[in-house]
Formats: structure tokens, C-alpha cells, sequence
């Protein structure tokens, strides 16, 4: 292999150096003024909105293709459309409702629901990591594991059987 390989286009680093520098405090302006919950992964909409955003900074420094101000521009575009989506979500229940999933319920008291589990297209085997990675030795400590709205799972567990979960807590879960 020539070392060509490795040394072509240098003379484009200043040009990507300026860009990528650009793309970057362009970022923390967007995030200054839309606030971090433009990069929370509270729900499906959130984490979606994250990854163009990381698609675009990506495609924008990388590839040049958008080009710099196109992809300033788009950045402009997703920070306002998850500011003013939130902003609805915030203000009015049935946009939330219309835009966000609810979480599920797949464990409670130690057993496993298993119609919620098929319904939410998770495996035992996925579940049971989930509890080891939770440190669970037994599935007696098991109150309650809830698959939220992005994708993670909560497996709520203690060692004392007289507590039970608040209401609060289980507010709004499928179960």
C-alpha cells in the first residue's frame, strides 16, 4: 500500500479545521439558546431529533455535502422544531400523548408479564440482562422493570419486601 494513501487532500485542513470549528460553536450557541433538553434522550422524539442533529454535524464536517451553511441552517431547523415540540408537549396533554409512547411495564412483584413483554418485542434473555446488569440476585427483590418511552430499562428492586412503589412512580405505565 502507498503512503499516498495517507497524505492526500492535506490541503484541505485548514478548510475542515474552520468548518469543523464552525459546526462546533454553532453547537453550543443552538444548545445555549434552546437549552440541553435538545440533546435528552427523554423520548422517542428527543433521541430522534439527536441523531440527525449528529447525522448532520457529521455529513456537514466529513462529507462537506450539505455544505456549511446548509448545514448550519438545517442544525437552526431540528434545535426550533424540538424547542417548539417540547414547548407543545409541555403546554398541552393530547400532543404529548399523540407524540410520546408509554412506558410498559414487563416485571412486577418478580413476575415476568409476559403479554407485555411480546407486546413490547422484548426477549427473556434481554430481560435478564437487564437484571444482572441491575445487580439482581433474586427475583423476589424484583418490584417492578419498566421499559420507558426511549428505550432504556428501569428495574426498580430492593431488598426489603415490606416497600412498595409509589404512586407517583407508576404514573402513567402501562401495565
Amino acid at each position: 500500500m502507498s503512503l499516498d494513501h495517507f497524505f492526500k487532500n492535506l490541503t484541505e485542513i485548514p478548510e475542515v479545521f474552520i468548518g469543523t470549528t464552525f459546526i462546533f460553536l454553532l453547537i453550543i450557541l443552538y444548545t445555549r439558546i434552546f437549552g440541553l433538553k435538545s440533546f435528552s434522550k427523554m423520548t422517542g422524539f428527543d433521541f430522534v431529533i439527536t441523531v440527525a442533529i449528529g447525522n448532520i454535524i457529521a455529513m456537514t464536517v466529513n462529507t462537506g455535502s450539505p455544505s456549511l451553511l446548509v448545514g448550519a441552517i438545517l442544525l437552526l431547523i431540528l434545535y426550533a422544531l424540538n424547542y417548539i415540540i417540547t414547548y407543545l408537549r409541555y403546554k398541552s396533554i393530547s400532543i404529548e400523548k399523540l407524540i410520546e409512547n408509554k412506558p410498559i411495564m414487563i416485571m412486577r412483584d418478580g413476575v415476568v408479564l409476559k403479554e407485555n413483554l411480546k407486546k413490547s418485542k422484548v426477549t427473556e434473555s434481554e430481560l435478564q440482562s437487564k437484571l444482572r446488569e441491575a445487580n439482581v440476585l433474586t427475583l423476589s427483590q424484583v418490584k417492578a422493570v419498566i421499559l420507558e418511552t426511549t428505550g432504556d430499562v428501569s428495574v426498580l428492586h430492593t431488598d426489603k419486601e415490606d416497600i412498595e412503589i409509589a404512586d407517583y412512580i407508576l404514573e402513567g405505565i402501562k401495565i
